[in-house]
């Protein structure tokens, strides 16, 4: 008997999204048995953060469709105009694609408008990294619960997020704990050598590195300028240090653009040890975190900061509240929105012998790769039936 090859709709809405989708993408490639359509949308199409659709299309992947979203402001009004605009976009490419299955990342806007569309018109959807916590004020727990409540299947990066899963009444046979993608990559050693971090960047990498990004909060984008202030105050002190850092832009939520604003004022002044990148790509930016898993420290509130540095055994400095509640090892040091607060935070981080070797030795509570291959052996062995599309509640 022929088996039917399944057409799987990968939806990617920004860089870091993209980043732990690459494994997932891959691995559906190369399965026998699915066929992969990627459409690019969000901040991957925008000139002002990066235009990371290059970054794909550099990696060898093919771009099926772009899916325009509108942000005509930046602030929550215009995430509901990108919220409504994404999913009538969305609409007009599946209702062409017509795939057997969508498949679609975490707890962002774009996503979220991707998943509403997708589940509305009938079509089986499988979500990546629900379950999870974050109690830091930037809506990501309201829409991730949501986009699991509408998917059909659910591919979590740990126990706990599993768990929370069927506390939402999801039924026991739709949830698998797959672990984290991303470490796909890095257990794979796919990512740039020292090498070619010291002709990317022109760096003496005998000397310490700071990778920094920061996000808005969006319940708090108006004061995503004064929350970044202290973070922007000590990296220039670290600097004067002989500290290495580069500076890359946030993603493309209400307040982004005054984070910017804030970073280009920082690069205009070209102060010595201090480089500024829209993107540095995922391929630069685990090998960064290699390289800080010797000799740095990532800072900022990105979940990267949480979720991917226990992989290299990199120190990781977070600062604020976007990432309260979420699962992390021991390597991370939080901070609040302090300039002292913060510099301490990296100097330990940089100089704590005891600390630092806590950090590479910590465990990893995402898992230890596979993922991929475990995801696109899942969609494959799938029935899509009434079963999988009329979910039940268990409770």
């Amino acid at each position: 008997m022929t088996v039917k090859i399944k057409k799987i709709a990968i939806f990617t809405g920004n860089r870091a999204e993209y980043g732990l989708q690459y494994p997932i993408i891959r691995a559906i490639a190369d399965h026998p048995d699915l066929d992969y359509y990627l459409l690019a949308s969000g901040a991957h199409l925008q000139e002002d953060f990066g235009y990371t659709k290059a970054e794909i299309e550099k990696d060898g992947i093919t771009v099926y469709a772009e899916i325009k979203i509108e942000f005509p402001e930046d602030n929550l009004t215009g995430t509901v105009h990108a919220i409504a605009s994404g999913i009538m976009n969305m609409k007009s490419v599946l209702k062409e694609l017509r795939p057997d299955m969508l498949l679609v990342y975490a707890d962002r806007f774009e996503g979220f408008a991707a998943v509403i569309s997708g589940t509305q018109m009938g079509i089986p959807t499988a979500h990546i990294e629900g379950g999870d916590i974050t109690e830091g004020g930037a809506l990501d727990d309201s829409v991730r619960h949501a986009m699991t409540k509408l998917s059909h299947l659910h591919f979590t990066t740990n126990e706990e997020a599993s768990d929370r899963i069927l506390k939402l009444g999801e039924e026991s046979w739709r949830v698998h704990n797959v672990g984290f993608p991303v470490i796909d990559l890095i257990v794979q050693g796919n990512f740039a050598s020292t090498a070619e971090l010291e002709s990317r960047f022109g760096w003496d990498l005998k000397k310490p590195v700071v990778i920094f990004t920061q996000h808005s909060v969006t319940t708090e984008f108006d004061m995503a300028g004064t929350q970044l202030k202290p973070a922007l105050k000590a990296l220039q002190m670290i600097a004067a240090e002989g500290v290495q850092v580069i500076v890359t832009y946030p993603n493309n939520d209400a307040g982004g653009q005054k984070i910017i604003e804030y970073i280009d004022e920082l690069k205009s002044r070209n102060l010595e040890n201090i480089q500024v990148y829209p993107s540095v790509g995922r391929y630069y930016y685990h090998g960064i975190l290699h390289h800080c898993g010797k000799n740095g420290v990532c800072v900022g509130n990105s979940s990267s900061g949480i979720k991917e540095t226990p992989a290299f055994g990199c120190p990781a400095v977070n600062v604020g509240s976007r990432q309260k509640g979420r699962l992390r090892a021991d390597n991370v040091i939080d901070t609040d929105y302090d300039t002292d607060d913060i510099l301490s935070a990296i100097k330990k981080a940089l100089y704590d012998l005891e600390f630092r070797k806590m950090c590479a030795n910590c465990v990893n509570p995402y898992g230890a790769g596979g993922t991929g291959e475990k995801i696109a052996g899942i969609l494959a062995a799938t029935e899509i039936n009434l079963a999988l599309l009329q979910k039940k509640m268990t409770y």
